[in-house]
């Protein structure tokens, strides 16, 4: 497999990678190995760029939670609302999509095809290669921005920055690893909390405080990783378990925020709301992609 090269335990803007990113190989390498860095694993976003979309930020046509649709007038979308009634103060600081996933589109499919147990290895893999480095990428040009966004103390100082690192347990009970944890885990320095998902809770669609449980956390910013939002109930879910164990705070970032496809009639497609590597939902104005 390619290797991406990082310096150990490398700070950049905010975040802590640790070691090396091992990077799958495309088939178009033919399987040999090759040493990419972050222009690289940029380049591999960049490449996705015209078939992507992304929220604005600052727009007032999309709720301020998840930032999907939120209705003319509306501060927050129905189902953000909804949470927001039920259970005001255990949820997310800040939830943040790194791009839309529209129905039908290829980001959307990416996400199931990644940890499809239908799919062929080199497929899931050729999948798990983007969706990998968006987040990566994502994390190291806009870390800051979550920090400062979710009012973390002293923003991109130390006193700012994650402790933990989560991922919200699959809806299905799928035994083992969650693909997005093994897809990342071994290159985010912070250390990992466990996020489980009690007997039956998994098949639970609505909110629900108990529907998972979290290792202690006391005092804990914890990064709260997702690979999709569809009614954002399963995130928000394990973001009051990580606040019952004693999570200080929780930031919640999600590959795809899902929506229907009539998003490029409601102007949220790429033509309408494009993804820009230099932007992000909640973008602090600094330079982008520069070295850390």
């Amino acid at each position: 497999m390619p290797v991406v090269l990082m310096k150990p335990r490398q700070n950049v803007r905010g975040f802590t990678y640790r070691g090396i990113v091992l990077e799958d190989a495309p088939a178009w390498s033919g399987g040999r190995r090759r040493p990419v860095g972050w222009p690289e694993l940029r380049a591999i976003v960049q490449a996705q760029q015209p078939v992507l979309s992304a929220p604005e930020p600052g727009c007032v046509r999309l709720c301020a939670v998840c930032r999907g649709p939120s209705g003319a007038g509306s501060y927050r979308c129905f189902q953000c609302d909804l949470h927001e009634q039920s259970a005001a103060g255990s949820l997310a600081d800040l939830v943040v999509p790194v791009a839309y996933a529209i129905k039908g589109a290829p980001h959307a499919r990416r996400l199931w095809q990644y940890k499809s147990p239908r799919m062929s290895q080199a497929a899931a893999a050729g999948a798990g290669v983007i969706l990998r480095a968006m987040l990566l990428v994502f994390l190291r040009d806009h870390g800051s921005c979550l920090w400062q966004a979710a009012g973390a103390p002293g923003g991109t100082h130390v006193a700012g920055r994650p402790t933990h690192v989560a991922v919200v347990p699959t809806a299905r009970g799928r035994p083992g690893e969650h693909p997005l944890r093994a897809l990342v885990h071994g290159y985010l320095a912070a250390p990992w909390t466990g996020l489980t998902a009690r007997p039956g809770g998994e098949q639970v669609r609505d909110l629900d405080p108990e529907r998972f449980t979290a290792g202690p956390v006391p005092g804990a910013r914890v990064l709260l990783v997702d690979d999709t939002w569809t009614t954002g109930s399963s995130a928000q879910s394990a973001a009051m378990a990580l606040r019952a164990a004693g999570a200080r705070s929780v930031i919640t970032v999600v590959l795809g925020r899902h929506l229907g496809g009539a998003a490029d009639e409601a102007g949220l497609g790429p033509a309408g709301m494009p993804f820009r590597l230099g932007s992000c939902a909640v973008h602090q104005a600094r330079a982008v992609g520069s070295r850390p």
